[in-house]
């Protein structure tokens, strides 16, 4: 089986092809065929090394949104799956296990239908991304009607957060370049302030009190704290947990903590088929382009996924 990883830690050329042996699914696991898998930052961190996988040894296989069709169904499986369907998968890498694969293993619980009408690329931008984004928004807590921020509004993570902000009838204040004040408010931002680093500023003169809860997907931590109402709460990504002030509270937002919430993966594809939220492709590259796919997200400004061909 072919798949893409790292023997050794490094930047993006250290990704390479590997040749590794056939996975078998267990007991509650499914093996899909892998047709699409997703480039995230998460990725680009375990290939540096700067994301561990405890108690695993080299190769590491990244990669944690896949889109393919299921070709192995393991024992003590309900007939809720079956070979020969497609099907999308939130993975969590360990070791080989990972979505920049030919095949991966995963538990069945991570693994539900793909969405109707979009092709494999399209579909493999759905999970990971708005998952945590789910996540995100689940815990600040803001109540209908209530003023929500978020930062990084036009990448996948902060777009996929107006997205489900606005369908659970948050009004949202979101940043944005000026080059990406369309697509921020087609997303359904209510208002929008220009990023930068003084943006906590710009927010609090659209909500003197300051916002109730944030997202803080451009990872501006505590420049983004003075952005908040007392006693507001920021989540966060990438593992800043304050201090902050005010009564104000740092949660740290994992993915893989609803790895296997089948029933909200579920949803998430239902909301994806109804148009609430937006299926956004950047780029598709083969699979062996994957060090180019790494260069371009490091590089900064993609809008939507950049996503790996493993046709």
């Amino acid at each position: 089986m072919k798949a893409l990883g790292v023997t050794g830690f490094g930047g993006p050329e250290a990704l390479e092809i590997l040749n590794l042996p056939e996975p078998e699914a267990g007991p509650g696991e499914v093996r899909v065929r892998v047709h699409a898998a997703a480039v995230n930052p998460t990725d680009t961190l375990l290939r540096a090394g700067l994301r561990s996988l405890p108690g695993t040894r080299p190769p590491y296989v990244p990669g944690m949104d896949a889109a393919g069709v299921i070709d192995q169904v393991g024992p003590g499986n309900d007939d809720r799956l079956a070979a020969g369907q497609r099907v999308v998968a939130l993975v969590v890498p360990s070791g080989t296990r990972g979505a920049y694969a030919e095949q991966v293993v995963v538990p069945a619980a991570s693994v539900v239908a793909a969405p109707a009408g979009a092709d494999f690329a399209e579909a493999a931008t759905l999970l990971m991304n708005a998952m945590t984004a789910r996540l995100a928004v689940d815990t600040l807590g803001v109540t209908p009607g209530g003023k929500l921020g978020v930062t990084g509004a036009a990448g996948a993570f902060g777009g996929y957060v107006v997205q489900l902000a606005r369908a659970d009838g948050l009004h949202v204040i979101a940043d944005a370049k000026a080059e990406d004040e369309t697509l921020v408010r087609q997303l359904g931002a209510d208002e929008i302030v220009e990023r930068g680093t003084d943006v906590a500023a710009r927010f609090r003169e659209l909500a003197p009190d300051g916002v109730a809860g944030l997202a803080d997907g451009a990872l501006q931590s505590e420049q983004v704290v003075p952005a908040l109402a007392d006693g507001g709460v920021i989540a966060t990504v990438r593992g800043w947990k304050g201090p902050a002030e005010r009564g104000i509270s740092v949660r740290p937002v994992l993915v893989r903590d609803a790895a296997t919430d089948t029933a909200g993966l579920a949803h998430l594809v239902e909301q994806a088929e109804e148009g609430a939220l937006t299926l956004r492709v950047a780029r598709v590259f083969p699979a062996d382009k994957a060090v180019e796919a790494h260069r371009q997200l490091e590089a900064g400004g993609v809008r939507g996924r950049l996503i790996l061909d493993f046709t």
